[in-house]
């Protein structure tokens, strides 16, 4: 089946390598679709989509975009970002975008992956880039979007022998995605519920997600290592899920104190403010992650520290610090809208923190508990169970508890049904 593919560039700087890029779209049976937002000069050719019509969608006239270019080189940007991204959005809408590549350098790069953060979750989305690696910008490009980035490690600029051949592996991906995807349109049969994971929480994931699916949930699970985490928050808004199975809930705690799993400021409150069913637990409040950060490791040196490798390593969180995080969730949960219940296993928060292990220490887990119920308007949903988090048993505390809350939260709809 005929595909369309949207190429995303500047032609005024790369005209022949988009050309040869065209070309290898339109042989593999699909329709390229030119998107050109040049800014700087005219383009050799003009694209299927020429630059005076993205500049006109954006709210300036073309010849205003060149000379912001040369002197408010931002505002010419994102003129042409709005505009290219309308254009977008029309296309979508006549069922004429089955994927789209991005092609060029920073520019390029920064233009494209905008445009792909306002497609559909499925869609496929491929930059081809030689900043696709770079460290300071990825997380700008890609964010929490399921972007794939190409890193052609050459600019795009003259076609050479190994130019072409990094071009030619980011065609060939682009086609295979629109060739073998499902699309966006993704249907869920039962309730989905998110369900935040960890690695030193896995064991209670596991097991949760064959008891969610025996109750009738679909679970999906989000890596709760700051983007993982940062992009549940984003889908819970979108409505994507119906409950969530918060375990892993450090993200709070790494925000405060500037750890490396921080997923920013809002964690938490979209399902907070959405009211869906959550049931949350204390996994990941109990250390911090200051791996390959010299600065923090030194800071902290008294404590005990976790080291997985060089990247990775685990710093213990003191009582003072769970004071403050619980206080944090004091504050947002009093605001939910919805049903909810933390529950805090007493024999430890993760398979680090167990008697017996360096990471184990109750008085500042007991710390935490004390401030959260002191700052609760509604202390008894909090619920301590004599387990360890990092097992089948509390997975399976944790799944009784969300089926109580989201059948709860479901009777009066179908109460008002009869």
């Amino acid at each position: 089946m005929k595909k369309g593919i949207v190429i995303v560039c500047n032609l005024d700087t790369r005209g022949e390598d988009i050309l040869f890029v065209r070309k290898l779209i339109q042989d593999r049976g699909h329709e390229a679709i030119l998107l050109d937002f040049s800014m700087e000069e005219p383009p050799p050719f003009p694209g299927d989509i020429r630059t005076e019509e993205v500049a006109a969608r954006g709210g300036l006239p073309i010849e205003v975009v060149r000379s912001k270019y040369r002197s408010d080189r931002d505002a010419a940007t994102n003129n042409q970002i709005r505009g290219a991204a309308a254009i977008v959005d029309d296309l979508l809408a006549q069922d004429r975008v089955h994927g789209i590549l991005g092609i060029g350098g920073g520019t390029a790069t920064l233009v494209a992956t905008s445009i792909m953060k306002r497609l559909p979750f499925g869609m496929p989305k491929l930059m081809a880039s030689p900043m696709a690696a770079h460290p300071a910008y990825i997380d700008k490009y890609v964010g929490t979007r399921d972007i794939t980035m190409h890193h052609t490690v050459l600019d795009i600029v003259k076609m050479n022998p190994l130019l072409k051949a990094q071009i030619v592996n980011a065609v060939g991906a682009i086609c295979g995605m629109v060739e073998m995807t499902q699309g966006a349109r993704i249907a869920f049969e039962r309730p989905c519920v998110a369900v935040s994971s960890f690695g030193f929480g896995e064991m209670a994931v596991q097991a949760a997600l064959g008891m969610l699916e025996d109750a009738g949930f679909t679970p999906v699970v989000c890596h709760a290592q700051g983007k993982g985490d940062r992009a549940m928050e984003e889908m819970i808004r979108d409505r994507v899920f119906h409950g969530v199975l918060d375990l892993c809930t450090g993200g709070v705690i790494e925000h405060l104190f500037k750890g490396n799993r921080d997923p920013g400021p809002e964690r938490l409150m979209a399902a907070v403010e959405t009211g869906i069913p959550m049931v949350l637990a204390p996994c990941g409040l109990d250390i911090l992650s200051y791996g390959g950060r010299p600065e923090m490791l030194e800071k902290t040196r008294d404590r005990v520290q976790y080291v997985q490798d060089a990247l990775r390593v685990q710093v213990r969180t003191t009582a003072e610090e769970l004071r403050q995080a619980a206080q944090v969730f004091a504050e947002r949960l009093n605001r939910a809208k919805g049903p909810w219940t933390f529950l805090v296993p007493r024999r430890g928060w993760s398979s680090l923190d167990r008697e017996g292990r360096p990471i184990y220490d109750p008085a500042a887990d007991a710390a935490f508990v004390a401030r959260l119920k002191e700052k609760l308007a509604e202390p008894d949903r909090v619920r301590e169970l004599d387990l360890h988090l990092y097992t089948p048993e509390f997975a399976r505390a944790a799944v009784d508890e969300f089926a109580r809350l989201f059948e709860g939260a479901q009777a009066p709809a179908r109460a008002a049904a009869r």
